[in-house]
């Protein structure tokens, strides 16, 4: 019997020693707290572009036969003409003079001056700083419609009022 004995106590020896050693799984919540990651920091917020201002937009104004005085309508294009260079200090004006077909060329030249020469001192008056606005006559060499009536004549006797970059003036100022 001492043979059977002695077997039992290590084999009673090993099914101890092996439960020893399994351990209960852990509590669910327990499982989840050491899984989960640290939450991930709020984005920063992003800066929305902002828009710059309008560009000054081009613009006519209109003359009577053989006149560079401005008319109300032209004051009221000049007008907001001035209220968009208020807000563009960066962009220069460029006003180019224009005729109608009739009269020399030189006498066109003269005229086209003239006018604008009128639409610069108007828009000096209201505040604009003179280094800021070429004028220039184009005479009759740039018609915006031709033909040989009065419809035709109306529509080339005008300035056209164009922006332009400060960097064209000071290529300009460069060259004197």
């Amino acid at each position: 019997m001492r043979s059977v004995r002695i077997l039992a106590v290590p084999l009673l020896l090993l099914v101890v020693v092996a439960c020893s050693h399994a351990q209960p799984a852990p509590p669910p919540a327990a499982a989840e707290n050491v899984s989960q990651p640290a939450p991930a920091p709020a984005p920063e917020p992003v800066a929305t572009p902002v828009a710059p201002p309008p560009d000054i937009a081009a613009a006519s104004v209109y003359f009577d036969y053989d006149s560079s005085d401005l008319t109300p309508a032209t004051r009221d294009v000049l007008q907001a003409l001035f209220q968009q260079a208020q807000k563009q200090p960066d962009r220069d004006i460029r006003v180019e003079g224009n005729c109608d077909e009739r009269g020399t060329r030189e006498y066109n030249l003269a005229l086209g001056q003239r006018r604008a020469d009128a639409a610069k001192q108007y828009l000096v008056n209201l505040g604009v700083d003179g280094s800021r606005i070429t004028a220039i006559s184009y005479g009759k060499e740039r018609p915006r419609t031709l033909g040989d009536d009065e419809s035709a004549w109306k529509e080339n006797r005008r300035d056209d009022l164009v922006p332009a970059s400060s960097e064209a003036r000071e290529v300009s100022q460069a060259a004197r």
